[in-house]
């Protein structure tokens, strides 16, 4: 049995023409249903569901043998854990594209405010690509991690910037934030346990071959 873990929205949409390249098709539609654990049409093959967050923890410690995690969640799994241990990312699969931005309120000078001494409040839940990316600029920063509706906290004044995912740039635009500078393009890579790269190498390897001449360009 090959378990493989994805997330719901995106990543899962944009991985099924992968899965259909592999000739696999998921029976169920994790949106009608409750269930966590998905058929497919083949016996060998089943899907978990699991929180994008933690797809990299259950490929890392065996729940799952191979599964699909965006680049952003990679870095902070990596990052909250030292190293990628137990995890092997043999593909980027160019899927679920956005990039890794920040932002401010339009009325805050983010130029001065970033040169080289000074200190700024960013909130963010990307704590450890936000740190390095500021140490990197030799900017001083202090993080304040947050969950969800990150556009509130300049707004409010919890925060002088966020770093978080752009895609369209609409939520911010609604939320008279700009975007001031890129850190990274952000897209899903595959990730596989290296156990079960030894113990079922040959079907492992035919779905990363299969999922690779899929790879939209």
């Amino acid at each position: 049995m090959i378990t493989l873990a994805l997330s719901k929205g995106r990543i899962f949409e944009e991985t099924l023409p992968l899965l259909a390249a592999a000739g696999i098709e998921v029976t169920e539609d994790p949106e009608k249903s409750r269930k966590l654990i998905l058929s497919t049409n083949r016996p060998d093959v089943r899907v978990v569901l699991v929180r994008a967050t933690d797809v990299p923890t259950y490929v890392q410690h065996g729940g799952a043998d191979i599964g699909v995690a965006g680049k952003d969640t990679l870095i902070e799994h990596s990052g909250s854990n030292g190293d990628h241990d137990g995890l092997y990312q043999p593909l980027d699969l160019n899927i679920a594209k956005c990039r890794m931005s920040v932002a401010v309120r339009a009325d805050f000078d983010y130029a001065t405010a970033v040169k080289q001494g000074s200190r700024i409040r960013v909130a963010t839940k990307y704590t450890t690509i936000a740190s390095e990316h500021f140490a990197n600029k030799g900017v001083h920063v202090d993080l304040i991690k947050l969950y969800g509706s990150m556009e509130l906290a300049p707004l409010i004044g919890v925060a002088d910037a966020i770093v978080d995912l752009v895609s369209t740039g609409n939520t911010l635009k609604a939320n008279h934030l700009v975007e001031v500078e890129e850190i990274m393009q952000i897209s899903s890579r595959l990730v596989v346990n290296q156990a079960s790269l030894k113990l079922k190498r040959e079907a492992i390897r035919q779905l990363i071959q299969a999922f690779e001449s899929a790879i939209p360009a």
